[in-house]
């Protein structure tokens, strides 16, 4: 969760750090700090609350220094406060460490080492790597880590450095994401390539227990015997300013506005035409294997688990294979059953998230394939499993994913269709009609765009209320579930997601004046029930805001009555979000956006921190 970045070269370290931590705060904002080598002796700054804190510090109190590390906090041990933001010193404070991830038998070793006469001034399980390190510690940095390391439980990056050493920064990592950027004359480490794009586009995605010891002029990577390992050098292919707002006040705004580009660079090179097959490279699935699939069982958590409630829909619709979705932090516990010709669809924007990593490693343990549908590159969920489908959306900022949820779905439809042809489960005219929209899903979504104004109208109207309900049937029951997270995420107005059928189940209860009714209808099977539900919603005098086809006649008149008092909520005709017309099985990837826009505009219309919404990262990478 938390976010590191180091730097050592000629420059100042603390403007390096600053900059990269900036770019790392989605990963937490709880507290930050920095700390830098200078003189043969360790200066530090921390502060509680965000970098602009921070920042300020360190105006009033410049650090100098050409090496340094830098620490984002999400807090785990220990509430937010001064004394338990990083980086942590040893006793002597010659030894300074940076941490993101658990140290699961910290209170063991904090036990230890007190009776061994260290002294600790925080809660965190952190600060026991700093008097490790400071134990072992006899000359040589990288030994000491190495024994340090070899002492902890958990998953773990952390940047080392010492005023005794001030010509190496050292840096390892276990379950917990660390790449080492590569200068001229100078290196880097953060804990994901976005942090120091602006200063390099080489890195080397470090892997599970591997030591680094970087210098200005030379990175060395071992395993924890100090076996060297070698790396390729991994070149990031999106341009420096991609981490940049470009002209939005925010950076969820901008990747929402993003959808478009992206969806054409996820479909590029796997569908050219509405007459030709899908394609997909580096998937590990032969035809073969496809058609040997008894059971696909999707995991992931938060958005990405929605995105698999629509694949699981697609996957038995089209490729008639049936399919599961398990929230991936309880997919290890309820032990599933296995058998063979099982594959495990592991949907994840990052690939560390920490419960998405135990699930996956669970069913490989069970005999399951695995395919990975992720975002970022060479990470710990495209290495460790045995096929990847990257959605190609690019860098995420914000802490709510708008770009990487769409693209999930769309790389999920793609799969499904490709299953569907290889194993021929699907008629050639639907299997066109489908493709024809996904075709068309970046024009629909430029379309959406622009009419933003009109759901901009809508959250005008609604966003001081304090409760709201997304409803849906079928497939869109996840546009439901994805709506309404986005809405409770970022505006802190309380929603929540239900098939429309269980509505006279309980929830119609909560219908009244003082919330409103999110009502996703699109043509297909269920409008017709839709409808219905929205109907029974307005004769309880709950507004209604109707997400339908262009040209949809049916609902606009929904619950009107001409005759009525006009200050009656019943006799209103339903707010309308349009959007264009498309398959409904495509409809999910369009539907979000609007959704997204509607989350947006409340939460800004009520004065919210969109981009750091209040206890929640954008990587979750602890359980």
């Amino acid at each position: 969760m938390c976010g590191i970045v180091g730097y050592i070269g000629q420059r100042h370290a603390t403007d390096i750090c600053l900059a990269g931590l900036r770019r790392l705060e989605y990963r937490g904002y709880d507290s930050a700090g920095i700390v830098t080598a200078d003189g043969g002796r360790l200066d530090l700054r921390k502060v509680v609350g965000k970098l602009d804190r921070l920042a300020q510090a360190l105006d009033q109190r410049p650090l100098a220094g050409s090496l340094g590390i830098g620490h984002t906090r999400w807090a785990t041990h220990g509430k937010p406060s001064e004394a338990n933001a990083h980086p942590h010193l040893s006793c002597n404070g010659r030894i300074a460490v940076v941490h993101n991830g658990i140290i699961e038998n910290y209170q063991e070793l904090r036990r230890q080492l007190e009776a061994a006469g260290h002294t600790f001034r925080s809660q965190t399980d952190t600060e026991v790597m700093a008097h490790l390190v400071e134990q072992h510690y006899t000359g040589d940095l990288r030994e000491a880590v190495r024994r340090a390391v070899r002492e902890l439980q958990g998953a773990f990056a952390f940047g080392v450095v010492c005023a005794d050493s001030p010509g190496e920064l050292i840096a390892v990592r276990r379950f917990s994401p660390l790449v080492v950027g590569l200068g001229n004359g100078e290196n880097y480490i953060a804990s994901d390539m976005g942090a120091i794009r602006a200063e390099t586009d080489r890195v080397y995605v470090i892997g599970d227990d591997e030591l680094c010891r970087i210098t200005r002029d030379r990175v060395e990577i071992s395993d924890l015997e100090l076996r060297p390992v070698r790396h390729d050098v991994y070149v990031i292919p999106w341009p420096a300013d991609a981490a940049e707002k470009g002209g939005h006040k925010k950076f969820m705004h901008k990747e929402i506005h993003e959808q478009p580009a992206a969806m054409r660079a996820c479909l590029a090179g796997r569908l050219r035409s509405a007459d030709k097959p899908v394609t997909f490279e580096n998937i590990g699935l032969t035809p073969d294997a496809i058609r040997g699939i008894g059971k696909i069982v999707f995991t992931a958590c938060g958005t990405a688990y929605h995105a698999g409630v629509v694949g699981r829909f697609l996957m038995e619709k089209l490729a008639r294979i049936p399919a599961e979705v398990d929230i991936a932090a309880e997919l290890r516990h309820r032990d599933p059953v296995v058998p063979p010709g099982t594959l495990c669809i592991v949907v994840s924007q990052s690939g560390e998230t920490a419960d998405t990593l135990e699930a996956l490693r669970a069913m490989k343990r069970k005999g399951a394939k695995v395919l990975g549908v992720i975002n970022v590159v060479d990470s710990t969920v495209a290495r460790e499993s045995d096929g990847v489908a990257y959605i190609q959306a690019g860098p995420e900022i914000g802490v709510a994913s708008t770009k990487a949820y769409t693209l999930q779905i769309l790389t999920i439809a793609l799969l499904a269709l490709h299953f569907a042809e290889v194993r021929g489960t699907a008629s050639p005219e639907e299997l066109r009609a489908i493709k024809e929209s996904l075709l068309a899903a970046p024009a629909h979504a430029e379309e959406l765009l622009r009419r933003e104004d009109a759901v901009v109208a809508i959250a005008r109207k609604h966003f001081k209320k304090t409760t709201a309900l997304y409803l849906a049937r079928g497939v869109n029951l996840a546009s439901a579930m994805e709506g309404a997270l986005k809405m409770k995420e970022i505006s802190y107005i309380h929603a929540e997601a239900y098939s429309a059928g269980e509505m006279k189940h309980g929830p119609i209860a909560l219908v009244c004046p003082d919330m409103f009714v999110v009502a996703i209808a699109p043509q297909g099977p269920t409008h017709d029930e839709m409808v219905g539900n929205m109907m029974e919603i307005k004769a309880r005098s709950g507004p209604v805001v109707a997400v339908a086809f262009d040209g949809d006649a049916k609902i606009p008149q929904t619950g009107v009555d001409p005759a009525a008092d006009p200050r009656d909520v019943a006799a209103q005709p339903n707010d309308m979000i349009w959007v264009p017309p498309t398959h409904e099985l495509v409809s999910p990837v369009t539907i979000a956006i609007p959704l997204q826009l509607l989350a947006y505009h409340v939460a800004e219309l009520r004065g919210e921190h969109i981009d750091q919404p209040r206890n929640l990262a954008k990587t979750v990478t602890v359980k």
